[in-house]
């Protein structure tokens, strides 16, 4: 494998200190352009904040662009109409009619995509996903934040924050050397709780069992897929796709033949909007943790392996790819799970099964528990209740030990099972939007976060549009 291997021990260098330029200084500093950031960027500003966005990329959209995590997964409930069927099983994308648990700023990005030609509607035949389109999604994502007044500085990696008797700013390297932007309060939106972690909160990594986490997979784009040939043949082996995954006939005959090595259970495609094209999502790299340079690089590795037999098995053995090519691969590998933030509340699998209301809720979800299995094949899936939503609330959002600091996304505050729901990107940019609301209050009273009361964010929420549903809290 040509891959730089860990150095075993890794020796410890002192460098000597070095100078960093004050580029900014605001009220609410959003690190990280994903769903996330997108939200608690619009949340922030739209509460009347000065807000700066900071990417490491040169664009927006994070895992939705850079990593090709598309489509946007179900924000819907479930209806009982499926247990009446006797279906107990669901795959993400098998949803039933249901009513919408998200709104706010993922509406207005979703009513934006379609208007543009950059995305489907969710419906019974979507499944209740949103394909979108990668390239529009990055346009409508930096016009939304352009016109809002949202300040964005790209190409810009966080490695340090700013700690003069509490947290005032992070460090950002750059192609102009290093900067440091000031705020008064900033959101954590990089996926792994980087800035948390770099401030000294208290975090989580893995399922109790071992450590380990939810593995990571490489998405790519297949061009020149021919739908009708592809739907002849399910036609003709029905027992051989359901949804959106199957395949596994085939996929035993590649193996027998030396020519697949699959590390998932079957072969996943989820549709695009254009009907040439379907976004694969069948690649899986486990016991890699996304935090570990070493590890994610390996990832790198063997995930593009992997396509690169994925893709020939494609064109020899599956009806309707015989031409088929992959148009695109994500800039890297797709990181479901790293840190979890220790918070202020604890989101528990528990919370989400039994679809708990709480007095502070921010926002809510309704995707299933979606477990992808850390040690090898295996995927389990538990539904929420028939046309109910979880809450998730302000406190879960809030670091224990670390003032001035939210976070947003997948890095909330939660255990290995709820976060295979909240992680998706949908719920990602609702307690983005929520994030960014608090942060601006914080802000403006001069408070730190977790004094900011739950009221006050949920009012400015709904002014905002968001859905945080009617509820009997505990």
């Amino acid at each position: 494998m040509p891959i730089l291997q860990r150095p075993d021990p890794i020796p410890e260098l002192r460098l000597p200190p070095r100078a960093a330029k004050l580029a900014a200084e605001t009220d609410v500093l959003v690190v990280g352009g994903g769903p996330a950031g997108i939200g608690a960027a619009l949340g922030a500003v739209r509460a009347g904040a000065r807000v700066v966005l900071v990417e490491r990329y040169g664009f927006l959209g994070g895992n939705a662009t850079a990593a090709l995590v598309m489509p946007l997964m179900s924000f819907h409930t479930q209806r009982p109409v499926f247990e009446k069927l006797g279906v107990t099983n669901l795959l993400p994308g098998d949803h039933g009619p249901g009513h919408p648990v998200i709104a706010g700023v993922l509406k207005e990005l979703l009513e934006r995509l379609v208007r543009d030609g950059g995305a489907v509607s969710p419906s019974l035949d979507t499944g209740y996903v949103v394909p979108f389109d990668p390239e529009v999604f990055k346009w409508v994502a930096l016009d939304l934040l352009d016109r809002a007044g949202v300040q964005m500085l790209f190409h810009a990696f966080a490695s340090g924050v700013l700690d003069n008797d509490g947290l005032e700013g992070v460090v950002f390297e750059t192609k102009s050397g290093p900067l440091i932007i000031k705020a008064k309060t900033i959101v954590d939106c990089t996926g792994d709780g980087d800035i948390a972690a770099l401030a000294g909160a208290d975090c989580e990594i893995g399922r109790e069992l071992d450590g380990l986490v939810q593995p990571m997979t490489l998405m790519f784009r297949v061009a020149d897929f021919e739908q009708a040939a592809f739907q002849a043949y399910v036609k003709q082996h029905p027992d051989q796709w359901r949804g959106v995954h199957g395949l596994w006939d085939l996929v035993r005959q590649a193996t027998a033949d030396g020519e697949l090595e699959l590390v998932r259970e079957d072969v996943l495609f989820f549709a695009t909007p254009h009907p040439r094209e379907l976004s694969v999502n069948s690649t899986r790299v486990t016991r890699v943790l996304g935090t570990d340079v070493w590890d994610w690089s390996r990832a790198e590795w063997e995930s593009r392996r992997q396509l690169h037999q994925l893709q020939s098995f494609l064109r020899k053995y599956v009806p309707g790819f015989e031409a088929s090519y992959a148009v695109q691969s994500g800039v890297h590998a797709g990181v479901r799970e790293t840190r979890r933030i220790v918070g202020q509340y604890r989101l528990t699998a528990q919370d989400l099964l039994s679809a708990r209301k709480f007095s502070d809720v921010i926002a809510r979800g309704a995707y299933p528990v979606d477990i992808h299995n850390p040690a090898g094949k295996g995927t389990v899936l538990k539904r929420m209740p028939a046309d109910e939503a979880y809450d998730i609330p302000l406190r879960a959002l809030v670091p224990e030990r670390v003032e001035r600091l939210l976070v947003a996304g997948r890095c909330i505050s939660g255990t290995h099972e709820a976060h295979s729901s909240y992680r998706v990107m949908p719920i990602a940019m609702a307690t983005g939007q929520a994030a960014g609301v608090c942060a601006a209050l914080a802000s403006r009273a001069g408070i730190t976060p977790g004094h900011v009361a739950a009221t006050e964010v949920q009012q400015e929420l709904v002014r905002q549009g968001a859905d945080l549903g009617r509820r009997e809290a505990s």
